[in-house]
C-alpha cells in the first residue's frame, strides 16, 4: 500500500467567516479523529492534499501526517475518512482524517477491476454488466490492496462471477457475501417493437358499414311494405269495375 507524507497545522479558525478566509489562502480545513481521543481541528495545504488524493490508492492511501505545531515530530499514520466537495466547482471544502494503528486490522472497501478480453461475449454483441464496483475486505492498513482483479477473458453469454470466485492477496480477508453477484455476461439488448395501435375509428369503420347496410335493408323492406297497400287498392278498383 502506497504511503505519502502530508504537512498539517493546528487550526484556530473554526467559525464560518474565518474558514472562508482560510480557503482563500489555499488551505483546506480538516479534522483529525482518533478513537478515545479528542478531535483536533487542523488545516492542510490544498495543493498537497490534491496530490495525496491523486495517488493510485486514491482515498485508501495511508498518509503520514506531520503536525508542525506539535513538540514531537513523529508522523501520525492516518487514512482519509471523508472528503466534502463543492457541489458545483468540485473544489475540496473539508476533509476528515482518521488516525490508525498499523498493527491493527481494519475493514475497508476496495475497487473491483476487470482483466482480459471476453471475446466470446463481444462476438455475440453481449456486454459485461457490473453489479458490484467495490468489495469490503479486512486486513492490516499496510496490506490494503489497490484493487481486486476479476478475470473475464473466458466468460460466455450467461456466465456470472460471484464474490466466492474472487481471489484476495495474502493477508486480506473478503467480508462481502460470497453468494453476491459481482458481474455477469449479458446477451445483446433487443429493443421491443411496440405494436401499432390503430387510429381511432379505423376498426370501427366496418361494423358501421354493416350496421348501415342492415339499416338500409330494413328501410328497403319498410319501403316495400308502404308500397303494398296501393297495389291492393288498385286491385279492388279493378274488381269493382
Amino acid at each position: 500500500m502506497e504511503r505519502i507524507k502530508l504537512d498539517a497545522q493546528i487550526r484556530e479558525e473554526v467559525r464560518k467567516n474565518k474558514v472562508k478566509k482560510l480557503r482563500k489562502l489555499d488551505f483546506v480545513p480538516a479534522c483529525l479523529y482518533k478513537e478515545g481521543k479528542e478531535t483536533k481541528n487542523i488545516k492542510v495545504d490544498k495543493k498537497s492534499l490534491s496530490e495525496v488524493l491523486h495517488t493510485k490508492a486514491g482515498e485508501n492511501v495511508i498518509v503520514d501526517l506531520l503536525l508542525s505545531d506539535e513538540k514531537t515530530k513523529n508522523a501520525r499514520p492516518v487514512m482519509i475518512k471523508e472528503v466534502q466537495y463543492h457541489p458545483i466547482k468540485s473544489e475540496i471544502l473539508h476533509v476528515d482524517f482518521n488516525e490508525i494503528s498499523l498493527t491493527k486490522s481494519i475493514e475497508i472497501k476496495v475497487p473491483i477491476v476487470t482483466k482480459g478480453d471476453p471475446e466470446a461475449v463481444t462476438k455475440e454483441d453481449g456486454t459485461i454488466e457490473h453489479v458490484m464496483w467495490e468489495i469490503e475486505v479486512e486486513c492490516l492498513p499496510t496490506n490494503i490492496p489497490e484493487q481486486i482483479e476479476v478475470q473475464v477473458g473466458e466468460l460466455k453469454i450467461g456466465d456470472k462471477i460471484h464474490v466466492r470466485d474472487l481471489s484476495a492477496p495474502p493477508g486480506v480477508k473478503i467480508l462481502s457475501d460470497p453468494e453476491q453477484t459481482v458481474l455477469s455476461a449479458e446477451p445483446p439488448h433487443v429493443e421491443e417493437v411496440a405494436e401499432e395501435v390503430p387510429e381511432e375509428g379505423e376498426e370501427g369503420t366496418e361494423p358501421e358499414v354493416i350496421k348501415k347496410g342492415k339499416k338500409e335493408e330494413e328501410e328497403g323492406e319498410a319501403a316495400e311494405g308502404e308500397k303494398a297497400p296501393p297495389k291492393a287498392e288498385k286491385t279492388q278498383e279493378k274488381k269493382g269495375q
